[in-house]
């Protein structure tokens, strides 16, 4: 029996400048009906399902392809855009910590529109970057001009936004490009539920880097497959940073079944969130709640008490996300839509549990 390791008081080893701010991100959910993540809630793409019941478990004794080149032909093809401009990842996260940690220098300031995807600050952070948080206009619409104002070297664009749901301005994408030195990122996360991207153009944009995700739309959120698109030479940085095998083989095979024969079947089931998606903000509207426009897989719904109502709605099995005093918006719960038997429970527990936001608090 081997004796204990010896422990010898020593203090652990210095952290980097701003590790300390950051927050470890926990787990949620947890109830009996869950809208609180923006996965799909429509089910598992019949291909996708089949070749991951149809793994062969002894290839999970190698490791899964360095480069993932089958799944690049296949997301180029998908994309409209060459293999050498597609980069994979440990989900779309990967791709924008390795983005920021290929072309961010320690210090560079990394400008988005406030309120974002919570993870472009903390990976910001933890490449030792500055993170500056762009107030938005009215709605949690961005801000085109204070965003360049920010004079920041890098800018984080989200369309459809997360948590508002709302899509950039006309022409916004245009000026940052215009305005900026360094990296920008248009993350694309919920394009399926937008219809529409600006993915293909992305290679001829020497700066931009689109990302996407299969964690949404294609419903392959426990598989972490995450992608972008940019120039050849943008792309090649970010393999660099981000290292070889984040694509897990597993992962792979089951994207490769879905973005050869299941792409009807994404079309189809983006289609049916956006419908429901719709009559849920009519429902809304109709209970006296005034959710913002959406153009993803979810409504935000401004309310009096964004904690306590999450707390109820939890109490009798749903689980939402609270967002505490958005900038331009206040307290409001974000609520992925769901096949609409269960947004219907969803609704009956929201009239019951929440008191909607006042014309003043919800432009807070």
């Amino acid at each position: 029996m081997s004796a204990a390791p010896v422990r010898t008081g020593a203090a652990t080893p210095a952290r980097r400048a701003g590790v300390d701010t950051l927050r470890a991100y926990g787990d949620r959910g947890g109830a009996e009906i869950d809208l609180s993540d923006n996965t799909n809630r429509f089910g598992v793409p019949p291909a996708a399902a089949a070749a991951l019941a149809a793994f062969d478990p002894a290839r999970a004794t190698r490791y899964p392809t360095a480069s993932n080149g089958a799944l690049r032909e296949a997301l180029a093809a998908y994309a409209g855009v060459a293999p050498a401009e597609v980069v994979t990842g440990c989900g779309s996260d990967d791709v924008l910590d390795s983005a920021l940690r290929a072309f961010g220098a320690p210090g560079d300031r990394v400008a988005f529109s406030a309120p974002t995807f919570v993870m472009v600050a903390h990976y910001a952070r933890a490449n030792a970057l500055e993170p500056v948080a762009v107030p938005p206009g009215p709605g949690g619409v961005p801000d085109v001009d204070a965003l360049l104002a920010a004079r920041a070297r890098h800018v984080y664009l989200c369309s459809p936004n997360n948590p508002t749901g709302g899509t950039l301005p006309d022409g916004a994408l245009d000026r940052v490009l215009a305005t900026t030195e360094g990296l920008v990122i248009l993350d694309e996360a919920y394009a399926e539920f937008a219809g529409e991207s600006a993915i293909a153009g992305a290679p001829a944009r020497a700066r931009l880097l689109v990302a996407r995700t299969m964690s949404k739309a294609f419903g392959l959120a426990g598989l972490r497959i995450g992608w972008g698109a940019g120039a050849a030479e943008l792309v090649l940085a970010i393999e660099k940073a981000r290292g070889p095998y984040r694509v897990n083989a597993a992962a792979e095979a089951v994207a490769l079944a879905a973005l050869e024969h299941d792409r009807d079947w994404v079309r189809e089931s983006a289609a049916e969130a956006v419908r429901a998606r719709e009559r849920f903000a009519l429902a809304l509207r109709g209970a006296g709640f005034a959710p913002l426009p959406s153009a993803a897989n979810f409504v935000l719904v401004p309310v009096a008490d964004a904690g306590a109502a999450e707390a109820v709605l939890r109490e009798r099995g749903v689980a939402v996300r609270a967002f505490p005093a958005l900038p331009g918006v206040g307290d409001a719960l974000r609520i992925t839509v769901a096949p609409w038997p269960v947004l219907e429970r969803a609704l009956r527990a929201l009239r019951e549990s929440a008191t909607p936001a006042t014309a003043g608090e919800a432009h807070a």
